[in-house]
């Protein structure tokens, strides 16, 4: 094979993905029966769930080979609940192919693919499927295409066939205008090439399920793909953590530079954690089947096995780190474990978050409750499946609220001390707010001369390792930049549990100063939203948008039907499709996507129905610990910065350095 890649094919929910995979498989001669979806033996639905949903839940991979190119073909999830999955996956990719349904035409998640496709810059082809139902047509459907996606979507076969769509190709691109002027065409070359540059995204059509078109997609994604130059030194990326059938623990990872070996040794970090761990297995996968490999090299993705530390995501060797993802759980569930044992649940459920990080645990000490946070009631549905299937664990849910962060709208000085007897630490953080989706960054401008640096490490290891609750209603923080700006430690008399109590009461001491000067702000998930409905019903849909405390553009209409987008609080819009449905007489469509965290749009009847008392959380005092004729005695958070015994001079402070692998001493 003179050129190798990994393609991801990603849809919608039932635009017919899995169907797609099936049957580019059985032309290439990689499997000798197509499975069916509905009959629960798809040959890349591997999962005992997903095979009687009927829906893609994990990303699977298959291998296929193609004229002169080698396919690692990866199966992502089109259910939005699974979205976090499929954007992880995204990650491996090296092109994709979109499955667009042409009976339902461009969805509202098919908008968010394309906006997370572009965000990491994948080449894309796009397959217009089920073209054998009722549809409007290949014209219409490809002119929705480069009206809702791009207007490189341009019909692949005249393309490659030098048709006349070759001139509107190469008005996207000054270099293909020049080659088509002077030689009346555009070279595959230069088709490859504007694919690879996201300016040119090449359409098919077809019916996955008769085999229409589906050897087209092959040849012609096979002669579009280029091989591409990958890192001389080891890299990889970490896109998916799951478990073998033995209980083992797999990381699916894409060899990104040099070679990745069986028995090799990875270095990497968990948070301030550094780890380092020994390569046991490396699996190639073909559906639910795996052959051993010694090495592979860079531009293939694996499965390996001996990696109990990294998480989808990581980056490991000469990788850099990427950026946060894109979607986020809006959804918190309170966990009734019934007649188990509440800390079994908490460990399988951790085990579950471990493999997929979208998946939020965490523990309620104050209420003792385990919370879980996820994006929608069918992988609620999975989890509680999973759960029972794999641990036993037959447990319910308290109907879901939505997730709740905090953040600060000004920097505030939060002050730390920790001093009961023969125990001493005291920590000066600067807390400072942040643009938003920026999560929670950690770092310190003290001086060593001020503190050493092995306190610091300390410190900043303790701030890292967990999540910090905001004092408004207890929810987690966000978009804050917490900075280490000075402390002390006793030669004698500091241990390291000292330094944790003391930099966990300064974050929270912070936190109750802004809530003091109304620098706390309640953060709530919002999506954006698209509502369509016949024209009749604008007035209805309006007000509701209204009611709903939505932000929005005026309507727009398309012939007889009337569109309205905006914003709006993920609150007051969880079942508002099914009212939709009921006043459009099924007529009227809902696509939402998820936009980001932004101030809550009534705080003030949140916070009061949380009746949050933050001096009550006691795991989360904001008060000091000093230390007075050899006993310890409680210093109110208010009182606590004149109490401290140490002032901060910021004319010693050194310029911001990042709490990363480098500052805890690991390259």
């Amino acid at each position: 094979m003179s050129k190798q890649a990994v393609v991801g094919i990603l849809a919608h929910v039932d635009a017919g993905k899995t169907t797609l995979a099936e049957a580019m498989l059985f032309n290439a001669g990689r499997i000798r029966k197509r499975g069916r979806v509905d009959d629960g033996d798809s040959h890349l639905d591997t999962n005992e769930i997903e095979r009687e949903r009927g829906i893609t839940i994990f990303s699977s991979q298959a291998v296929l080979d193609h004229g002169d190119t080698h396919v690692m073909l990866v199966d992502a999830p089109g259910h939005v609940d699974f979205s976090a999955e499929a954007e992880r996956t995204l990650r491996a990719l090296d092109y994709a192919i979109l499955v667009v349904g042409a009976n339902d035409g461009v969805q509202g998640h098919t908008e968010t693919l394309w906006r997370l496709l572009a965000r990491y810059g994948i080449p894309t082809f796009i397959f217009i499927n089920k073209i054998d139902l009722e549809n409007p047509g290949r014209d219409v459907l490809l002119a929705q295409l480069g009206q809702r996606l791009s207007e490189g979507c341009l019909d692949a076969n005249e393309l490659l066939a030098g048709g006349t769509v070759q001139e509107d190709a190469a008005a996207l691109d000054e270099a293909a205008l020049e080659e088509f002027l002077e030689a009346g065409e555009l070279s595959v070359a230069t088709l490859s090439r504007m694919v690879a540059e996201r300016k040119l995204f090449p359409c098919f059509a077809g019916s996955a399920l008769k085999d229409q078109g589906v050897d087209e997609l092959l040849d012609g994604i096979c002669a579009l793909m280029r091989e591409q130059a990958w890192l001389p030194e080891f890299a990889a990326r970490v896109y998916r953590v799951s478990r073998g059938d033995r209980g083992e623990r797999l990381a699916w990872v894409k060899v990104t530079g040099g070679t990745l070996h069986a028995k090799q040794m990875i270095g990497g970090r968990s948070g301030a954690e550094a780890w380092e761990q020994k390569i046991d297995q490396v699996r190639i996968y073909n559906g639910e089947k795996y052959e051993l490999a010694q090495e592979v090299a860079a531009g293939g993705i694996c499965a390996v096995t001996g990696l109990a530390h990294v998480r989808p995501g990581d980056a490991l060797g000469a990788e850099p780190a990427g950026d946060a993802p894109v979607i986020a759980p809006v959804l918190t569930y309170t966990v009734l474990p019934g007649e188990h044992d509440v800390h079994a649940v908490f460990k399988a459920l951790t085990e579950l978050a471990d493999e997929d990080p979208m998946l939020g645990v965490s523990w309620n000490t104050h209420l003792e409750q385990i919370h879980l946070q996820l994006m929608g009631a069918v992988q609620l549905e999975v989890v509680q499946q999973v759960l029972a299937d794999r641990f036993g664990l037959s447990i319910a849910f308290e109907p879901g609220g939505i997730l709740y962060k905090e953040t600060i709208s000004q920097p505030v000085e939060g002050v730390g001390h920790f001093e009961p007897l023969r125990h001493y630490a005291e920590v000066h953080l600067r807390l400072e707010p942040l643009p938003a989706g920026s999560g929670v960054q950690f770092g310190t401008v003290a001086s060593t001369d001020e503190l050493d640096l092995n306190w610091q490490r300390l410190a900043l290891t303790n701030a890292m390792e967990r999540d910090h609750l905001g004092v408004l209603t207890g929810s987690p923080i966000t978009d804050v930049r917490i900075t280490l700006t000075g402390g002390r430690a006793h030669a004698k008399h500091t241990e390291g549990g000292d330094f944790r109590q003391a930099t966990y009461r300064a974050i929270r001491q912070g936190l109750m100063q802004a809530r003091e000067v109304g620098a706390a702000v309640l953060l709530e998930p919002w999506y954006r939203f698209e509502l369509e409905v016949p024209g009749e019903c604008v007035g209805r849909a309006l007000s509701d948008a209204t009611r709903m405390g939505a932000e929005y553009e005026p309507p727009t209409m398309a012939g007889d039907r009337a569109k309205l987008v905006g914003r709006v609080p993920a609150s007051e819009v969880q079942d508002y499709a099914l009212e939709v449905a009921a006043y459009t007489s099924g007529r009227g469509h809902l696509y939402l996507e998820f936009a980001g965290y932004a101030a809550c749009h009534d705080a003030e009847r949140v916070i009061e129905a949380a009746a949050y008392e933050p001096e009550a959380d006691l795991p989360n005092a904001p008060d000091s610990v000093f230390c007075s004729h050899g006993a310890g005695y409680t210093v109110k958070w208010y009182d606590v910065p004149a109490a401290a015994h140490v002032k901060v001079d910021s004319s010693t402070f050194r310029p911001w350095r990042a709490a990363d692998a480098e500052f805890f001493g690991h390259m």
